[in-house]
């Protein structure tokens, strides 16, 4: 896994990918926070509203940080070496899983100037909320990690995975919506439970609820899994 890991790390910071994810993640947050944390007519020490912002973007492009993980393994026909290397398939996706969260994590580091420069300000932060952010955030960027690299591992093509990873995380994030038009008890109940926006925004707002915890740590668990299961199949066919 650590040999994966640190391969994953190289192509990373050797291309493009790594510094326009964080470009963007930085440009992004950094005029939310200007704009409302800053904003000379109303600053405030709550960074609810950027998080919550951050949101929309990260299920966006976060898919074009996971989308050649597998799918350039593929296309390079390097994927048959990688599956018979002495290494277990679950070190092979939790290697690159690692690799991605680790870059995501670099990107999330941006919000630590934001709270020195509030706290200097201000003289206190409420503490619940800023850490709430901080772990609904690192939470819902892994499972968009490891359904990224599911998806990159169904397709060769990195546009094919980046574009389906878009869509799904949209459906997960609007689903919430979508259930409210559903008149089927039993199914609308299902929909809201595998919603991921209202459980993130309960991280903004400081609610450490273990069970959106719980829920987040087995969304990363089952699509790592189903990665493993296709990476298995690929080795055997």
């Amino acid at each position: 896994m650590g040999a994966i890991f640190k391969r994953e790390m190289k192509a990373y910071f050797s291309s493009p990918i790594a510094y326009i994810f964080l470009a963007v993640f930085y440009l992004y947050s950094g005029v939310y926070f200007v704009l409302i944390n800053l904003n000379p007519t109303g600053a405030t020490t709550d960074l609810s509203y950027v998080f919550t912002q951050v949101f929309t973007i990260i299920m966006i492009i976060l898919p074009l940080l996971t989308m050649r993980l597998m799918s350039d393994e593929k296309k390079l026909k390097t994927d048959q070496c990688l599956l018979t290397a002495p290494v277990s398939l679950s070190g092979i996706v939790m290697g690159k899983f690692l690799a991605a969260f680790v870059v995501y994590l670099c990107a999330m580091a941006i919000y630590i100037p934001y709270i020195i420069v509030l706290y200097s300000e201000a003289g206190y932060m409420i503490w619940s909320t800023v850490i709430g952010n901080i772990v609904g955030l690192a939470l819902v960027g892994a499972a968009f990690i490891s359904i990224g690299i599911f998806v990159s591992s169904l397709t060769e093509l990195q546009i094919a995975a980046a574009i389906f990873g878009v869509i799904i995380n949209f459906v997960l994030f609007m689903i919430d919506v979508f259930a409210s038009y559903v008149s089927w008890a039993p199914l609308r109940t299902v929909m809201i439970s595998i919603g991921f926006y209202s459980r993130y925004v309960e991280f903004t707002q400081g609610i450490l609820n273990i069970t959106s915890v719980i829920f987040f740590i087995s969304a990363v668990f089952v699509f790592n899994f189903l990665t493993v299961r296709v990476l298995e199949k690929r080795r055997w066919s």
